[in-house]
Parts: structure tokens; C-alpha cells; sequence
């Protein structure tokens, strides 16, 4: 008898998959594990080199493409330019934790286009350029559902579930779901957290269920199994290794 291992084939061979802030982190990450699975990947990012970097690693399509996703005309613009595509996931941006009496409006204001107006521009462009059946994948978290949450991010901590399930109904048969980490371990946490970086790892490390900090291959998994499985749409997935356990 040959081998008793069972070969399968890769689960997204032949689709294209777009990241958008695909450059670090879990976008990276979440691109090299489409990869593995035969994916086509298409890549945005604002960094060009960092972007330059990823697609030689991944051997990316020359789609891929570096700007500021709050461009919103350059964002329009990207997406003329492909060709009908499975999956988008929405990594770019990142959180702004201040208290109101500290809130730089004009950052507070650049934040909200990142993490609300940005999403709602790509689910536009998604419609007639996503395949029925695939999937816009958003990216929110689940800090902001603590009393002592940043205001801005407590709203957007809100928003976003509702969000998700008004776009499933309207983009379908395009699946819409929303992926809500806790702390991830990411070049993005590393530099807003600096010199604390090493002492929240060992808290969290120490405090969590899962007794380990959760990293950007962690959140990857799970994108794939919502761009694998068409059976879910309008749902918001927690992955925070039981952080809202402990903390509240």
C-alpha cells in the first residue's frame, strides 16, 4: 500500500484574494496564508518599499498597489482597475485610544475615515467586483466594549457589528463578516505601546485562558476559514484568547 496520507486540494485555488493594508501584520499574514491555500493575492499598502517587499515574498499580481486607502478617489480608482475578485479584507488603520478631554479632533477625524468611512467606500466598490459567494471582510476589536474605553473607540467598537450585518443583507450574495480581535501581537501594538510592549505581553501571558498572546497567524485562520466557508454571513467573530473574560 503507498502512504496512508490523505492529499486534499488547496481550499482557495483559483480565487484572488485583496488585502488591503497587506504590507504587515495580520494583512500580511492573512496574504501568506491565502497563498498557501492557491490563492492569487492583490496587496495594498502605503509604505511602497514595505509593499515592494511583500509582493516579491508572496509573488503578489501586479494589481497590488501602494496608497492611502483614505484616498478615497485613489481607493476608487484601485478598484476600477481589477479584475473581478473572491475576497476583500480590510486590515489597514488601526485604533486611537484617548480620552476626550485629550482628543486631537483632526486625528480623532482621520480615525473615523480610517475605520468607518474607508469600509463603507470598499463595500460600495465591492458590489459587481466581488464573485457572489465570496466575501468583504472587515476588521474592528473588542476593546471598546469596556466603560473605561477611549470614547472614539468605543463608538466604532459599536458601530461596526451593525454595521456588518446591514452590509450582509444589502452586498449579497457577497458575504460580509467582521473579525474582532483583542490585543494581537503586530508591529502596529508594538509601536503604540512602545516600552510597554514586553510587560503587556507578560500580563497577557499570564491572565489569559489560552496562556499565550494571540499573534497575526491566529486572526489569519480564521479570515480563511470565513473566505472558506459560505454558510456565514452578517456575524462578528471574537478571537481575543478569553481577554473579555478577564478584563472585564
Amino acid at each position: 500500500m503507498s502512504g496512508s496520507g490523505v492529499s486534499r486540494e488547496p481550499a482557495l485555488a483559483g480565487q484572488t484574494v485583496v488585502v488591503i493594508g497587506g504590507t504587515s501584520g495580520i494583512g500580511l499574514e492573512t496574504a501568506r496564508q491565502a497563498r498557501s491555500e492557491g490563492a492569487n493575492v492583490v496587496l495594498t499598502g502605503r509604505d511602497s518599499e514595505r509593499l515592494a517587499r511583500a509582493v516579491r515574498e508572496l509573488g503578489a499580481l501586479g494589481s497590488s498597489a501602494a496608497f492611502d486607502a483614505t484616498d478615497f478617489e485613489r481607493l476608487e480608482r484601485f478598484f476600477d482597475e481589477l479584475p473581478p475578485v473572491d475576497h476583500v479584507m480590510i486590515t489597514a488603520g488601526g485604533p486611537y485610544y484617548t480620552r476626550l478631554a485629550d482628543m486631537d479632533f483632526a486625528l480623532a477625524r482621520r480615525n473615523v475615515d480610517q475605520e468607518f468611512w474607508m469600509p463603507l467606500y470598499v463595500a460600495r466598490h465591492a458590489v459587481g467586483k466581488v464573485r457572489a459567494g465570496g466575501t468583504l471582510l472587515l476588521l474592528g476589536g473588542v476593546g471598546g466594549r469596556r466603560p473605561s474605553a477611549s470614547p472614539l473607540v468605543a463608538a466604532l467598537t459599536a458601530a461596526m457589528p451593525a454595521l456588518t450585518r446591514t452590509l450582509a443583507l444589502e452586498l449579497a450574495p457577497v458575504r460580509v463578516n467582521l473579525i474582532a480581535p483583542g490585543f494581537v501581537d503586530t508591529p502596529l501594538s508594538a509601536s503604540l505601546l512602545g516600552a510597554q510592549l514586553d510587560a503587556r505581553r507578560e500580563h497577557l501571558r499570564a491572565t489569559l485562558p489560552i496562556r499565550r498572546v494571540v499573534g497575526p497567524a491566529d486572526i489569519a485562520m480564521l479570515a480563511l476559514h470565513l473566505m472558506i466557508n459560505t454558510a456565514i454571513t452578517g456575524v462578528t467573530y471574537d478571537i481575543d484568547g478569553g481577554q473579555q473574560l478577564v478584563e472585564g
